[in-house]
């Protein structure tokens, strides 16, 4: 089937003058449109060993040669750095964990502000695994968990972007659909991202497929669509 390149009509659009708005302005605008967010379940070490476990929705993969992903971990209201943001600029590492929609409360739970030195995965009862490239724990059951070694911790203004080297990456076995050639179920999964602010979530299983085009394909669907045009 010959791909339909027709340019669409384009609805009118309302300009926003971001650099203008108070930070909580442009944090609305932005989580409502920047759709959906991958969620960092992130779990770290404190200098005591204490785990800390907490969810970040700005978050995303950058790239693969070598694996380098990018969270930021905002400041607590009093403009005092979070304790993942701590742990991290401390020892280094830390493990991200990807959140399936059966850890949805869970990860909801680990949200709660506990006080500094506090375990959220013990207060919520969740079971830990050790890490085999770091020595941050993943959380058990979680379908993935990429371990990571910091980088670099850019700061621009009061954004913090922490980017870290993936070592390590498990993936729960039943999704793993063949292993010599790396083919995972991602369904499988059954992730869920961020949607929208606070509370609002989407799961990630319905998906639909489009076929790459190359620039041969493209000439040729545009030869196709002039010559009916000319008849």
């Amino acid at each position: 089937m010959t791909p339909d390149f027709r340019p669409l009509s384009a609805p009118s659009a309302q300009h926003f003058d971001l650099s203008a708005l108070p930070a909580p302005a442009r944090y609305k605008l932005l989580t409502a449109t920047v759709v959906p967010r991958p969620i960092a379940w992130v779990s770290s070490l404190d200098a005591a060993g204490t785990v800390n476990l907490a969810p970040y929705s700005f978050f995303g993969l950058m790239g693969s040669d070598p694996p380098v992903v990018a969270f930021a971990p905002g400041d607590r209201p009093d403009g005092t750095p979070k304790d993942t943001a701590l742990n991290i600029g401390a020892g280094g590492e830390f493990t991200l964990n990807l959140v399936s929609a059966a850890q949805a409360q869970a990860m909801n739970a680990t949200a709660t502000d506990f006080p500094h030195g506090v375990s959220e995965a013990q207060n919520v009862g969740l079971a830990l695994e050790p890490g085999v490239k770091v020595r941050v724990p993943r959380v058990q059951g979680s379908p993935a968990a990429l371990e990571c070694r910091e980088v670099q911790t850019l700061t621009i203004g009061r954004t913090r972007i922490i980017l870290g080297e993936v070592l390590g990456l498990f993936i729960r076995a039943d999704a793993v659909q063949d292993a010599e050639r790396h083919h995972i179920d991602t369904a499988a999964l059954d992730l869920i991202a961020r949607m929208g602010g606070r509370g609002t979530y989407t799961h990630t299983r319905d998906t639909f497929e489009i076929g790459r085009v190359s620039y041969a394909e493209w000439l040729a669907a545009q030869t196709a669509e002039q010559a009916k045009e000319e008849t």
